[in-house]
């Protein structure tokens, strides 16, 4: 008896076993990166999509061969036939999951699967329980071993290659289910080409078992079922994997960043502080055994603050990153430059002595000097540099920076830009400027300053008018300091806004007990220095100082040096603006040293200019200096500024002065500063509607205050 075929069915059959092929791949390679405890279930679920798939493509193919008889199944063998296929299924997919499959292990595999595949195939055939039995064409059957052999001993290479492979691996899981559906369809189709059934044969199971039509319905749409429940887990999978993945990847990034600005300086990208130290350290560590050189450069931008302040902040930043990359094309890629915050950057570098650090210093100044253009226009910096040589002026990174950034202040105190090496004189004074600056904390405290008042006098021997207020420090150790020793020192920590605000306070005080004793015509003059000029409450603090002390607005000189008030022109306008308005007369203090544009000064509120006692020094022997003193009274007359010399310590440049027609004078001539009782005793003379000259008060005493 002989049967025909169902094309559509044979087709659909192959479909089937490709179909779960592929999902049982799929399922299985889940199990190589999965936890422990997921990957049994992976292999489950990939067992059972292929196992259900050859079962069910088993009985598709006996319904594609169609014999003139009804068929059915004997329930007992028909399972028997899924759970051969089952075992088949899960040996085939765990060895193709391991992660070595020798060429032994691989045939000994396919033998399996092929006898699994087979033995489900031949229990199906037998689950018909055709009489009588079915016969078999044993050369046949051989061939069709040996072909699933083959094709199962391929499945399993190309499967295993799968699971381990990065490439292509979406391209190698069709294959391997390609080849593992013709593995399965031509084991089954060549197996029943081999079996003979006889002219009178009947299925016995159609009488008694399960209808050979609704079974294979049911188990392929079982199968069908279950993998879409597969592939949808696996594809639910995927996307976890690969939102997990894209979360690692951005972990990692944020990870990179977060590390990358632990070392970085976030405006430049250059190294921090904690990377230069591990660098110069290393550095070290390498140059320890040969004693090779290394220098430690500490650059600082002279007057950045300026540019901050003029021009804004982002436009300071600006200035950064352009001068940064400037001195990274200097320095080549064998040093490291570092930004350790504001305008402070440091270099290491391996040298082969001084002259090398001298010619990479030059360098850095030169790659610092040219302009940078801005949105609102040019800025030029200079810098000043500090060199300190390994191993000569340290021998770790913390001193070799400490010895650079003493080099440099010393360098920038002198008043040139430029460079400076380390040397055990600068650290001197290094620890004695320490030393102040933890005194000065405590100055006010322990009322340890002071404040000394120099006469002001009217030209051509007229009387005092007032005084100005010179700051001094009674020090317990290094007795009286004159302020060129703590002022800076004041303005770097930032003690120069309280101590200034009490100068103002006692200068004011003493004023009013000066006005007290009569001599209301008296006026005080305070300097100012350039933190205090740009403090926010600076005019709310002179006015309550005012009222405090019962002093007109009038009475009071604030003095601001030329270089202070020209900075940021139009803030000093705003400034002084507020201190005019309030009735406070301004004076340009050093007038002459800085560099006044006469369109921004004529716009200056300001009643005073004050000649530099380095114009009156040489007065006496004419030349350049008298015409300079001359020129300035000019202008100050053309503004209708009073007009004051300081500095004037002989007869003679006081008299040159009176021709000149400047309006009051100071200096040694007349008297240096005396404290408060002394300026008292020698310039408060009874009856003071009736003051005396000048003269005559240094010699003549009054007790009075």
């Amino acid at each position: 008896m002989s049967g025909s075929y169902s094309l559509s069915l044979v087709v659909v059959s192959f479909l089937i076993a490709v179909l779960a092929s592929y999902t049982a791949l799929n399922l299985a390679a889940r199990r190589v990166h999965a936890p422990h405890g997921e990957a049994r279930w992976w292999l489950l679920g990939g067992s059972l999509a292929l196992g259900m798939g050859v079962w069910s493509m088993h009985l598709l193919g006996i319904q594609a061969y169609s014999l003139p008889i009804a068929l059915g199944y004997d329930p007992g063998l028909a399972v028997m036939s899924l759970a051969a296929a089952l075992a088949a299924a899960a040996w085939a997919l765990w060895l193709s999951t391991r992660r070595q499959l020798r060429w032994p292990a691989l045939l000994g595999g396919g033998l399996v699967m092929t006898s699994g595949i087979g033995a489900s195939h031949y229990l199906g055939m037998a689950a018909l329980r055709m009489q009588p039995g079915i016969s078999y064409d044993h050369g046949s059957l051989g061939i069709a071993l040996l072909l699933a052999m083959l094709a199962a001993t391929t499945a399993l290479c190309c499967a295993h290659h799968h699971s381990h492979t990065g490439s292509q691996p979406r391209g190698w899981r069709i294959v391997a289910a390609l080849v593992m559906g013709i593995a399965i369809t031509g084991m089954h189709y060549t197996g029943i080409a081999a079996a003979h059934f006889a002219p009178d044969s009947i299925g016995a199971a159609a009488m008694t078992g399960l209808d050979a039509t609704a079974l294979a319905v049911l188990a392929m749409v079982t199968t069908i079922a279950v993998l879409a429940v597969a592939l949808l887990a696996v594809i639910f999978d995927r996307r976890m994997q690969q939102r997990s993945q894209l979360l690692d990847t951005h972990l990692l990034q944020t990870r990179q960043r977060l590390q990358q600005a632990t070392v970085h300086d976030a405006l430049t990208g250059l190294p921090n502080r904690t990377l230069l130290a591990d660098r110069i350290t290393q550095a070290i560590a390498k140059a320890a055994p040969t004693h090779t050189p290394l220098a430690v450069l500490f650059l600082n931008l002279d007057d950045f603050r300026s540019v901050n302040e003029i021009h804004g902040h982002a436009a300071g930043d600006q200035v950064l990153v352009v001068l940064a990359q400037r001195m990274l094309s200097e320095l080549g890629p064998h040093g490291t430059l570092a930004r350790l915050g504001a305008d402070e950057f440091v270099v290491l570098s391996q040298v082969s002595g001084p002259d090398d650090a001298v010619l990479l210093a030059e360098r850095l100044f030169d790659a610092c000097t040219p302009t940078v253009q801005l949105e609102r226009g040019q800025v030029s910096l200079r810098a000043s540099i500090g060199i300190a040589m390994y191993p000569d002026d340290g021998n770790d990174q913390r001193s070799l920076i400490c010895h650079a950034n003493t080099a440099m202040s010393h360098c920038k105190q002198q008043l040139h830009a430029g460079h400076a090496f380390f040397t055990s004189h600068m650290q001197e004074l290094a620890d004695r400027q320490l030393r102040l600056l933890q005194d000065l904390r405590l100055a006010l405290e322990r009322n340890q300053l002071l404040l000394h008042y120099q006469p002001k006098l009217m030209a051509a021997g007229q009387p005092v008018i007032g005084a100005e207020a010179l700051l001094r420090w009674q020090h317990p150790e290094l007795g009286l300091l004159m302020p060129d020793s703590f002022i800076a020192i004041a303005e770097r920590s930032g003690l120069i806004i309280p101590i200034g605000h009490w100068v103002l306070d006692q200068a004011c005080a003493q004023l009013g007990r000066w006005h007290a004793a009569g001599y209301r015509q008296w006026s005080m003059a305070v300097n100012l220095s350039a933190v205090q000029f740009t403090a926010p409450d600076l005019a709310q603090s002179v006015a309550e100082v005012l009222a405090n002390n019962g002093i007109a607005a009038d009475r009071l000189t604030l003095e601001v040096t030329e270089s202070t008030a020209m900075r940021d022109v139009e803030a000093s306008l705003k400034i002084l603006g507020e201190l005019t308005a309030m009735g406070v007369h301004i004076a340009i203090d050093d007038f002459g040293t800085g560099y006044s544009s006469l369109l921004y000064l004529k716009r200056l509120p300001a009643s005073e200019l004050k000649i530099d006692r380095a114009f009156v020094k040489d007065l006496d022997a004419g030349g350049e200096d008298a015409a300079i003193v001359s020129s300035i009274i000019a202008l100050g007359r053309t503004l209708q500024m009073r007009i004051v010399a300081e500095g004037v310590e002989t007869a003679a440049q006081q008299a040159q002065l009176d021709a000149m027609g400047c309006d009051q004078l100071q200096g040694y001539h007349f008297n240096k500063p005396l404290d408060a009782a002394t300026f008292s005793r020698i310039y408060c003379l009874p009856g003071a509607d009736t003051p005396a000259s000048t003269h005559e008060a240094a010699i003549r005493y009054c007790a009075a205050q």
